[in-house]
């Protein structure tokens, strides 16, 4: 991998070298949330190997309805969903409306907070624990649903306290963790670029890889700006570079589906030039001809989740409490893919309800490999 002055062509072969520059990312400090092999946890699955349940060609959804104020909307069932897949209508198989804390096993939500320490400066990161602390210990520290903090750093991810709805027990655990130096400044250039890069991918992968074992659905709130978004006209790939990126892609879009995680993304601070860079990606990458580095986007994928991306902003308590607000109520859905024409086929999703005024919010879309 070479790395070139700013006016030449930045060649990242084989897309930054997946197959083997993964193995610059360092594993996770706590074995819960290692990968399940030795591997690491992008390498490319072969080509054509399904993501988990697609071969039986069964999707299932998680949906949350806001209304015009951004509450979610309890009270609608089967006849008020529409769902659209490639623009055509779906078959809804089968449909559940969740309205409350009080569920069945499968149907119980929790949220996951990161704080991010491994993009963000030192001064950051304390402004960040400082609005947790404040979210956490509201309504006298009664949390709505069981949250857990991880804290990712250069040394990768590790958890720093439990699931717990007691928000005070959250926030004097926070408060007790020592926050990890940042080696990966800005000052070590575009190599440290790609190696955050790596390191923030292989985390996320890890920590989905293992909350995938879970029943029920999660919400998982990145802390902080999100890792380096690596796009422009100096930043070109080889073509089995770009193949590389786009079975990642596939890979990590299936898992946060299957592990039924909506990902959000909440921020400190205030917009700047490429704040929004990431709507330019929100159309999905459909083949490794038309992948591009900002496909991978940590905000790229918490829209396709079904997430949010709010902020940056001086509010990030209130942030939080906006993304918590989503457990419930919520709907659950499932279809059937309709047979693909070659491997990897992306499918365009949209769920629509017929209420006036509602925001609907689920995962975007869905790579198949079901056979005819």
């Amino acid at each position: 991998m070479s790395v070139m002055s700013p006016s030449r062509s930045v060649c990242l072969s084989l897309f930054l070298c997946l197959a083997t520059a993964f193995g610059l990312a360092q594993q996770s400090a706590d074995p819960a949330i290692q990968p399940p092999s030795r591997e690491p946890a992008l390498t490319p699955r072969p080509s054509g190997t399904p993501t988990p349940n697609a071969a039986e060609g069964r999707i299932h959804l998680d949906v949350v309805v806001n209304d015009k104020a951004g509450n979610p909307v309890s009270g609608l069932d089967l006849n008020d969903f529409t769902l659209l897949d490639n623009n055509q209508p779906s078959k809804i198989r089968s449909f559940h409306a969740v309205g409350g804390p009080d569920q069945k096993p499968g149907q119980v939500v929790q949220a996951i907070l990161v704080l991010d320490a491994a993009n963000a400066a030192v001064t950051g990161v304390a402004r960040e624990r400082e609005e947790i602390d404040i979210f956490l210990r509201r309504d006298s520290g009664h949390l709505p649903l069981p949250i857990s903090i991880f804290l990712f750093t250069d040394a990768g991810m590790r958890i720093l306290a439990q699931p717990s709805m007691d928000g005070n027990a959250l926030a004097a655990q926070l408060d007790q963790a020592e926050p990890g130096l940042r080696a990966i400044t800005r000052a070590t250039g575009s190599n440290g670029a790609i190696e955050r890069l790596q390191l923030s991918l292989n985390a996320l992968t890890s920590l989905v890889t293992a909350e995938s074992r879970k029943p029920g659905r999660k919400l998982l709130i990145w802390v902080g700006a999100g890792w380096p978004l690596l796009n422009g006209p100096n930043i070109q790939s080889s073509p089995k570079g770009y193949d590389e990126m786009f079975n990642a892609i596939v890979h990590l879009s299936g898992s946060l589906r299957e592990a039924r995680i909506a990902l959000y993304n909440v921020s400190l601070g205030l917009p700047g030039a490429r704040t929004f860079l990431y709507e330019d990606f929100l159309k999905g990458a459909k083949s490794a001809r038309q992948v591009s580095l900002g496909d991978l986007s940590e905000k790229v994928f918490a829209i396709e989740s079904g997430g949010r991306v709010l902020g940056p902003s001086n509010d990030l308590a209130g942030e939080l409490a906006t993304c918590v607000k989503d457990a419930f109520p919520y709907y659950t859905l499932t279809f059937d893919a309709p047979p693909a024409d070659h491997t990897d086929e992306y499918h365009d999703l949209h769920v629509q309800v017929n209420k006036p005024d509602t925001t609907v919010r689920s995962t975007s879309g869905y790579y198949s490999n079901v056979q005819h």
